[in-house]
This record gives C-alpha cells, structure tokens and sequence, in this order.
C-alpha cells in the first residue's frame, strides 16, 4: 500500500488499485483498476474549492436537494459536507485492502454552515479499496455529539459511475420498488427488470431490497451493494440538461456515465443524542 498526498488531495494505492480523494468535500475523484477508470468526472468540474465537484463521490449531508422547512432549510442544495474541506486521519491496510478516512465536524465548518446548521457532531468518512475483490467501499459514520438536542439528516454517496456507453446500459435490482420520479413529477412502482435510459432521468427508488447492478452488453459490468441505506437515486442529465450545466463537460459526456447513488433520501434519519448511525455503500467492478 503506498499513500501520497498533496494540499488538495490523498492518493491511495495496493495492487492494481487506486483511488483519489480531494480534501474538498472528501470527494472521491478517481478509482482505477489497472489503469481503467470506473468513475465518471466532468472535465470542467471545479477542483479548486470554488463549488462542488462534478463528478466522482460527491457527499450528501444532511439534506437532499432543497429543504422548505425544518431545521435544514436554511442550507443550501445538497448540504454542506460535499462544499466543506474534511481532515486527513489517516491510513490503514490489510492487504489485499487499502482504507483512509476523513472527519468533518463544526469546526471544519464555514462561520456560515455553522449558523445554518447549529449542532455538535462528528463525520468519520472511510474509503476502502480491495484489489482482490474489485471493491470500492465508501462507509460515513454520522454521530451526534449533543447533549440533549436530536437532529434529522438526509445523507447519500451521489456516485458517478463511467459506463462504455449508456444506451447498452441495464440497471437491474430495481423491479417493483416505488419511484419519485422527478422528471415526470409522478410516483408508481417499476415495472421493468431491466430499467435503460433514453432520456433524461431522475428517480427515487425508496427502499430498495439488494444489490443494484448495471449490465452492459448483457454482461455485468458494475454493482453497487448498500449497506443500512435505504434508497437508490438514478440520474443521467440527458442532452438539454447536460447543455445546461456550465460545469458538465463534454456536453455529450452523459453518453458515459449513469449515477447510481446510495443514500437515505426519502425519509430523514432520527439521531438522538449521543448516538451513532453507520451506513456505506460497495461498488464492485466485474472485470
């Protein structure tokens, strides 16, 4: 196992694997298998600590999309966990497995997430990659460092996975699960075995019951597996959408990519205090 770091970056590497992490929102950039990368990153996503990252393993935290009220209203899109730079903790390694982590708590934090957002609490965010297995896990423990105060939270890993191409794309693991679809504003269940996009796509797929898995040509090609998560968000941005995103680039890269995002979503998650809650996700790589 080697690690290498920069002011921006971590890079961890055993075997044939490798993963990059920015310190800007713990964002996982990279994550190569003999060179072949299984992460989808736009070519214009911002790097530098200006906005979140297009592309990679952006962090949900502790809202998704847009509150209109509650104690997350206040926040912006997404949260904050994805637009706060998080500590380097370290490394450990057990080969074949390579694992860092990062924190995040309110000192971590912008004088203004903090009056947005006014609790005690500490974000443990662990990346592991096993060589042998193909594995990528990606793992946050949420704990609430209150002394008498609950909090609610929303958290999802917005994983951007690189596909050959997206029409010869088959998302299974999804049939008869109940859908928010967000660009038809309507809810129903999946019907199909084996969902394809042809458009754009924007769906809640509550409570979903196993792995989820993406086959191209017939074949599997990636699966994301969670663990004490509930929900499944599928999103390509499609042609007018993509046009439309200033840091979404090549304008036709959704041709290559599908986001398969793991996370508690459609319901929030009661932390009372002095808990801790865990929760991960594992994406494998069928080579």
């Amino acid at each position: 196992m080697s690690v290498s770091q920069t002011d921006s970056t971590v890079t961890v590497s055993i075997g044939s694997s490798e993963v990059k992490i920015l310190r800007y929102g713990a964002t996982v950039l990279s994550w190569t298998i003999d060179g072949k990368e299984q992460l989808w990153l736009s070519e214009s996503a911002k790097l530098d600590g200006t906005k979140a990252v297009r592309g990679g393993i952006p962090l949900v935290f502790p809202v998704f999309g847009k509150a209109t009220e509650g104690p997350t209203a206040a926040l912006p899109q997404h949260g904050f966990a994805r637009t706060s730079t998080w500590e380097y903790l370290g490394q450990t390694s057990e080969k074949p497995v390579a694992a860092i982590q990062f924190g995040l708590g309110p000192e971590n934090l912008s004088e203004e997430a903090k009056k947005q957002w006014d609790y005690n609490f500490t974000l443990i965010y662990t990346v592991t990659i096993d060589d042998t297995n193909k594995t990528l896990e990606t793992r946050m423990s949420v704990e609430n460092a209150e002394q008498s105060k609950d909090f609610d939270f929303n958290i999802l890993f917005h994983t951007y996975l690189r596909v050959p191409e997206i029409a010869n794309v088959e998302v299974t693991g999804l049939q008869a699960v109940p859908v928010h679809d967000k660009v038809t504003v309507s809810k129903y269940v999946e019907q199909a075995a084996k969902v394809t996009v042809s458009g754009e796509v924007d769906r809640v797929y509550e409570n979903v019951p196993g792995t989820v898995s993406i086959d191209v040509d017939n074949k599997p090609y990636l699966s994301v597996t969670r663990d004490n998560v509930n929900d499944v968000v599928v999103w390509n941005p499609w042609t007018e959408k993509a046009e439309g995103l200033a840091d979404f680039t090549p304008k036709q890269g959704f041709h290559h990519m599908i986001c398969i995002e793991a996370g508690d979503v459609s319901k929030w998650q009661k932390l009372a205090a002095g808990a801790k809650w865990e929760g991960g996700q594992t994406i494998k790589a069928h080579l």
